[in-house]
This record gives structure tokens, sequence and C-alpha cells, in this order.
């Protein structure tokens, strides 16, 4: 279990207040099914938020410290039945793989599509409404 510095732990508690549970522990308490989610959930966000079903506030204290130790993560935060969990996410073996060069542009001169002629503008100072209207259709 890591412990966090108190900043640290206070920009993460700010990241986490929009979130929404991602896990729900429910009556038959922390299995390995849960447990592996909690570590799904950690690996793909790295902070979340658990759920607690119960009201035994010495069984939710055990459960948080059972699975800060289980999984190596740090407790970010306890509000009631809600934890704020955090660990690093792990850095992948990621080797470069080299890709095919791609060829150089060609350097053939595209013609732009002419334009209709534009239509007179008003000068500055002068309403649209003084110009005289195209007609359409024509």
């Amino acid at each position: 279990m890591e412990l966090l510095h108190p900043a640290r732990r206070r920009a993460l508690r700010a990241k986490a207040h929009h979130l929404d549970p991602v896990v729900t522990i429910g009556h038959h308490g922390l299995t390995p099914a849960v447990l592996h989610e909690i570590d799904v959930a950690l690996r793909a966000h790295e902070l979340v938020k658990v759920r607690v079903i119960g009201d035994d506030r010495e069984g939710r204290d055990a459960l948080l410290a059972s699975i800060c130790t289980g999984l190596d993560c740090a407790p970010v935060q306890q509000i009631g039945k809600l934890f704020v969990l955090w660990r690093q996410r792990e850095e992948k073996d990621v080797s470069p793989v080299p890709t095919a060069a791609k060829p150089p542009p060609s350097r053939q001169v595209i013609a732009k599509r002419s334009r209709p002629p534009a239509t007179k503008r008003a000068p500055r100072g002068v309403p649209r409404a003084a110009l005289p209207r195209r007609r359409r259709g024509v």
C-alpha cells in the first residue's frame, strides 16, 4: 500500500469528485470476482470509486485495508460507504514498430474550380439593402 503526499491526495480527491462508482461490493463481501473487477478498473482508469453496501463501519474500514493491501493501491478518501482508490498506471513495454515510409507527396498542381463572379459588395458605410438584388433562376 502506497502512502500519498497530502498535496497529491488533495489533487486526486478533486479529480475523483465527478466520478461515479464503478464497482459495488454487495452483501457477499469482497469476493475474488469483485477484487478482480476493482483491479481491472484500476488498470484502466488509475482512479476509481467503489461503493460498499453495508452498515458496519469497522467492517468497511477492514474492507478498505484488505483491498489496498491485496491490490497494492492507495486509499485516497473514504466518505461513508464510498471508497476512492488510486494506483499508478503500469507503463507498458512498447517497442516502436517500424512503419512503411510514406511516399513523398506528388508535386502535381491541382487546378482549383473557378467560382462564379462575386456579387458587388457595398462600400463601407452603405447599407446592403441599397444594392440591386440578383435575379435567381436565370
